[in-house]
């Protein structure tokens, strides 16, 4: 397949001033891309200085003003959204900025979906991702042609951050299966194709992509051979009783406005383990051939800083 080559267009970014966001800019402009960024109006000033210094113009809106954002809408090529969050963020605000694009002619709209692909999950059995398939009938809902990319999960978090590899302990945990293939791809990988998919004028509704797909025992091996001591796989139960365990901690715990409290991370990996969101058309090429930063990859450095 011939790779696409992206065309410099002008796009606004939402959530530029997040972690995603900000990788999301980078590759922006390094495509040459006229980068317009949406921001609150409680941004600092040293922020909006150092995101100007980057190259980038810089608007200052919220989202309960839906003037400002028909202005910084006004005349750009692609809306990408990177916020993050839950229900006021994902759902309301997204659906804020969606109506200001749609009411000024934007022709295209990328959501902060970066995940597993929520569309063949069970409904309301995941909070973060059912959030994102009730954006998405909204923005199908518009004349505007979106894109979503769906990358699995992080590989970042492999080194910690996903309590999926007990490192002092010497354990990789699974549920169920322990050759269920799971989807990874690095935030630096995503926000690079990312940025290319916001300047590509024919990106279909959804593209996959994926750094890494292992399983919990490759990553067991991938341990091993790193670390010269055997880790061993350490069954944590079925999908359906980690389902059930994320539901009892979701109850007992006060509710939460973060967007990974304990019990969510729990429905991502039944999610992940249960295969009902894995990928199944990964388009690594579209943009041309690239070395994808492996779960390996993230695992060494993780081993070689610690």
């Amino acid at each position: 397949m011939t790779a696409t080559t992206p065309t410099p267009g002008t796009v606004l970014l939402a959530g530029a001033t997040g972690d995603l966001g900000g990788r999301i800019l980078r590759n922006l402009l390094g495509l040459g891309a006229t980068v317009r960024i949406l921001t609150r109006p409680e941004t600092s000033t040293a922020r909006i200085a150092q995101l100007r210094t980057r190259g980038a113009e810089v608007i200052q809106t919220g989202y309960d003003d839906p003037d400002g954002l028909r202005r910084a809408c006004k005349d750009v090529d692609c809306v990408v959204s990177a916020i993050n969050g839950v229900d006021n963020a994902i759902y309301d605000a997204q659906s804020l900025l969606l109506e200001a694009a749609a009411a000024v002619g934007v022709p295209r709209f990328i959501p902060s979906d970066f995940s597993i692909d929520y569309r063949g999950i069970r409904p309301r059995s995941n909070r973060n991702l059912q959030l994102r398939r009730d954006f998405a009938q909204r923005l199908d809902a518009t004349e505007i042609r979106a894109t979503s990319i769906l990358n699995g999960a992080f590989t970042d978090m492999l080194s910690g951050q996903a309590p999926m590899i007990l490192f002092s302990r010497h354990r990789v945990l699974f549920w169920s299966d322990p050759d269920q293939v799971l989807d990874f791809t690095t935030k630096d990988d995503t926000a690079a194709f990312t940025a290319a998919a916001a300047l590509d004028e024919r990106a279909p509704r959804v593209l996959q992509i994926a750094g890494d797909q292992v399983t919990a025992r490759a990553l067991a091996s991938t341990m091993t051979d790193l670390t010269g001591t055997q880790f061993r796989l350490l069954y944590a139960g079925s999908v359906g009783s980690l389902t059930t365990m994320s539901r009892a901690v979701k109850a007992l715990m006060p509710a939460s406005d973060k967007p990974f409290p304990p019990w969510q991370g729990m429905q991502y990996f039944a999610s992940m383990f249960s295969g009902d969101a894995n990928l199944q058309y990964v388009n690594n090429d579209r943009y041309g051939r690239r070395t994808w930063t492996t779960a390996r990859d993230i695992l060494e450095q993780h081993h070689q800083q610690n």
